[in-house]
């Protein structure tokens, strides 16, 4: 079946299997290499409960996206269920914070991979040569996701396999050598500090909605993004709890020690210098495959608010040949390459973090919005079981792990908004004016 061009002129070309994959390429990125020792520093064994915690609050919001998305047949993902819900102003507010904190994070994404590649490259040390590295990086990027969406899909299908292959066999080489007794309960769970692990394990299981922002490209949304959605979260979400046991089991106290890098602990253990240096080939490779997945899909929401008349016109162009939207995608990489070279990130890391939780509740409450809309009886679409409890409890949980946020992150998000807005109403006045002439 040929690929059908939507009203959008882009090409229907992601399936259930590749919107999984694009999940999980997306979701696995180089936190995973860090993070059981971070979440286990406070709760030790009891870690696996903050996993639990998140994996029950990513499923609600899931939830929620999936009724959104399967009703959804244009580009944008949760940009255009905000505008949808609540109007231009709240469009144009979610899909700028959406941008600006993906924009952030690819920065430090690609100077986590120059830090990597340090390893083997020690000339990336140098400043001019890590700025031509992050230029080529973007440009390929740019152009792999410009020359075709498939070409983007495929990329990301296979970056999914090249990172998961290794993590699966190091789990089952390590298996052998976790210890029951590193295993117990020591430390007594409570509100607070499962709340506080939860907070950090949380930003491991964002970006599980980024594949949605191509709701112009997904063939059969109904049946497609539920799958597709479900079947990610889920891969990861086990994925997750088979490293954190191994890494847990097989290091118990002293995995705190090894709190800069302990799977590749792990990896030197079981494997000696070669499954040292496979982690290390697996953490570039996990950067790489995140970094093209957010430039995959993020310009999207440019062109949708392009579309919608709340960016440059020129953004929601879509390439003749390609069938691209190629201005958004060349624009998006650009401001990823320029914020990548220019340094201090630690604080866009900061504000992107309490941003996307942001952008979630967002999500959410217009799934509580768009339910009061009448659906056509001949549309077929994915509904939520039990009405609005999903987004009712998911609404609870977010603002539960808002609150474990510190007044720098919330400080610095409002200030975004404050500005954001600011430049809304002086777009709009500009348009009351030409109206006016």
């Amino acid at each position: 079946m040929s690929s059908i061009p939507t009203t959008e002129n882009l090409k229907r070309e992601i399936t259930p299997v590749s919107l999984a994959l694009a999940n999980i390429n997306v979701m696995v990125g180089s936190g995973i290499f860090a993070l059981p020792a971070l979440v286990a520093e406070d709760l030790g064994a009891t870690a696996i409960l903050a996993y639990f915690t998140c994996a029950a609050l990513v499923f609600l919001i899931a939830l929620c996206f999936a009724e959104l998305g399967s009703q959804t047949t244009i580009s944008g993902g949760p940009y255009t269920y905000i505008e949808k819900a609540f109007g231009p102003y709240a469009g144009f507010l979610a899909g700028n914070i959406y941008l600006f904190g993906a924009m952030a994070s690819d920065a430090a994404l690609a100077n986590a991979l120059a830090d990597t590649l340090q390893i083997f490259f020690p000339a990336l040390r140098i400043e001019l040569n890590r700025g031509i590295f992050h230029l080529i990086i973007f440009t390929s990027l740019a152009w792999l996701n410009i020359s075709s969406v498939k070409n983007g899909i495929r990329f990301a299908m296979l970056s999914s396999f090249a990172k998961l292959i290794p993590l699966i066999i190091l789990v089952c080489l390590a298996a052998p050598h976790v210890e029951t007794h590193n295993l117990k309960w020591e430390v007594s769970p409570t509100l607070s500090n499962i709340g506080s692990a939860s907070l950090l394990l949380f930003f491991a299981f964002m970006g599980f909605e980024t594949s949605l922002i191509n709701g112009g490209e997904i063939k059969n949304p109904s049946r497609t993004v539920p799958l597709g959605l479900f079947g990610g979260i889920s891969i990861v979400l086990l994925l997750y709890l088979a490293i954190q046991t191994i890494t847990q089991g097989t290091f118990g106290d002293l995995m705190t020690k090894e709190k800069a890098a302990p799977l590749t602990s792990v990896a030197n253990l079981v494997m000696g210098k070669t499954g040292m240096w496979l982690i290390l080939i697996v953490t570039a490779v996990s950067i790489v495959g995140s970094l093209s997945g957010e430039v995959l899909s993020m310009p999207r929401v440019m062109f949708a608010s392009a579309r919608d008349g709340l960016m440059p016109k020129a953004l929601a162009k879509v390439h003749p040949k390609f069938s691209t939207p190629h201005i958004a995608i060349f624009v998006y990489a650009v401001i990823g390459f320029i914020l990548s070279v220019s340094g201090g990130f630690k604080q866009l890391a900061i504000i992107a973090s309490a941003a996307i939780l942001l952008l979630y509740l967002g999500s959410v409450l217009a799934s509580i919005k768009l339910r009061q809309k009448p659906i056509e009886l001949h549309k077929k679409t994915f509904r939520m079981p039990g009405g609005i409890t999903a987004p009712i409890l998911a609404t609870v949980g977010i603002l539960w792990l808002l609150a474990q946020s510190s007044k720098q992150e919330i400080i610095s998000v409002f200030i975004s908004i404050s500005l954001f807005s600011c430049i809304y109403f002086f777009i709009w006045l500009q348009k009351q004016k030409n109206k006016c002439r």
